[in-house]
């Protein structure tokens, strides 16, 4: 339970910590807000001509009597809709990281800067385009590992009591472990941890991991609170890192209360 504190307490210092470093904030807005744009329109297509597409994919109930079609592909375009929200609240972070990959790294080095007491950050030491195709690959195959989860918490939605009950619960528990993997993904692999290492490293600590990626993956199922949520969710994670390595961190208390000049991009 103490673990399961700290990973929300990790949450909150993360959006402390933009909230006092505005241009830092301003900057990892963007990405969020650019890749909130692209599954909005997703959506909105899918809405459109979802219930067209069930019709095309389920010829075989062409002739099926009323009102047993509509009722069987209504309910499978509120599933397909469904499944398409999930896929958007398990893929955002993913996009949106991959989206902002030089913001993200620019912010998460910040914080590392900030309460390091010698006032250093670890670097990776690669090129952009070999950063970028780390963490294009990296989260391909975490999206993966959560389609799996996804289809497999699906199919148990469908038992009674359990699925409408247990199920859900289960299901943003496993939203938060893979939304809080991507996110401290953008510290750990400056630090040169691999993916396997870092799926290793989380799950030694779950508890400490559920309480900071549940609660955000509660947050992001609110419209337009993810793409505001995401700079703080970075900042946290990488305070969150600092933490699963046993790095030492200067006290909160000892952290400065202005930004510093360097707040521009890239500096």
């Amino acid at each position: 339970m103490r673990d399961l504190g700290a990973g929300f307490h990790y949450l909150l210092k993360g959006q402390r910590w933009v909230a006092r470093h505005g241009k830092q904030y301003g900057f990892g807005l963007i990405p969020g807000l650019i890749t909130l744009v692209l599954y909005v329109a997703a959506l909105v297509a899918l809405a459109t001509w979802g219930e067209n597409f069930v019709s095309w994919a389920t010829p075989f109930a062409d002739d099926w009597s009323s009102p047993w079609q509509g009722l069987f592909r209504g309910f499978l375009t509120v599933v397909l809709f469904a499944l398409a929200l999930l896929l958007s609240v398990l893929t955002f972070t993913a996009v949106t990281l991959l989206v902002g990959q030089p913001f993200y790294e620019n912010l998460s080095e910040k914080v590392d800067r900030d309460v390091s007491p010698d006032g250093t950050a670890p670097e990776s030491g690669l090129p952009l385009w070999r950063e970028l195709w780390i963490s294009a690959r990296d989260s391909i195959r975490i999206v993966i590992r959560a389609l799996l989860w996804a289809v497999l918490l699906f199919a148990l939605g469908f038992i009674p009591f359990i699925g409408q009950t247990l199920i859900p619960v289960i299901g943003f528990f496993v939203t938060g472990f893979f939304l809080t993997e991507e996110l401290t993904a953008v510290a750990l692999q400056r630090r040169g941890v691999q993916l396997r290492a870092r799926l290793t490293l989380l799950r030694s600590r779950k508890p400490l991991i559920w309480g900071f990626g549940t609660p955000l993956g509660l947050a992001f199922l609110v419209p337009f609170v993810a793409v505001f949520l995401m700079p703080g969710a970075v900042a946290g994670a990488t305070l969150m890192a600092r933490d699963l390595l046993g790095e030492e961190t200067r006290d909160e208390h000892e952290e400065p209360d202005e930004e510093p000049v360097s707040g521009e991009l890239g500096t």
